[in-house]
């Protein structure tokens, strides 16, 4: 059995916080800090792992990019497939689309029409819950090809921003959350 010691305080330390990016009086977590320090990229995947060892997980999916990281990892201990939820115009076969609203305007999430199966149970990933709009979106095109969405997965949540809300109906767990900007 992997032993996951949760040491949220010391996964925070290894996060870079980046003031004004993208823009002025946004300050950004940037997790890149964290993924090249390999012992605490196991433990993240390891935790996310303990989360969901005990469901019946189908496919991880995953939102791009830095949900990627994450996604591919997880399934890749789990054994299972992974499946990539991009940006409108990233993939090359028959896609579904979610649009879905940002701060300022609105943007377009797309998954191959042949990624789940009806039935098949989905585990989402990323790295940044937020206002909740990009994860919501990623549920519905799951759940637009007949699938199930069994849990969700976040290594950050800015919890300020009330992003948990909009995912309510679902199981969601964040490893760090950042309750302040």
């Amino acid at each position: 059995m992997v032993e996951t010691k949760l040491d949220t305080e010391r996964l925070m330390g290894l996060i870079r916080d980046v003031p004004d990016y993208p823009k002025k009086g946004v300050v950004f977590r940037d997790i890149t800090t964290l993924i090249k320090d390999g012992e605490a990229f196991d433990e993240v995947i390891n935790i996310f792992y303990e989360k969901c060892k005990d469901k019946r997980v189908d496919l991880v999916a995953a939102v791009e990019s830095r949900g990627f990281i994450f996604g591919g990892a997880l399934a890749n201990k789990l054994r299972i497939g992974f499946v990539p939820i991009r940006k409108f115009g990233k993939l090359p076969a028959d896609t579904v689309v979610e649009k879905y609203d940002l701060e300022y305007g609105t943007d377009t999430l797309e998954i191959h029409k042949d990624a789940v199966l009806p039935g098949q149970s989905v585990l989402i990933i990323d790295d940044l819950l937020a206002t909740g709009g990009t994860i919501q979106a990623a549920c519905k095109l799951v759940e637009k090809l007949g699938g199930s969405v069994v849990g969700i997965l976040v290594m950050i949540e800015l919890g300020f921003l009330k992003g948990r809300e909009k995912l309510k109906n679902y199981d969601l767990f964040t490893l760090i959350n950042y309750d302040q900007e």
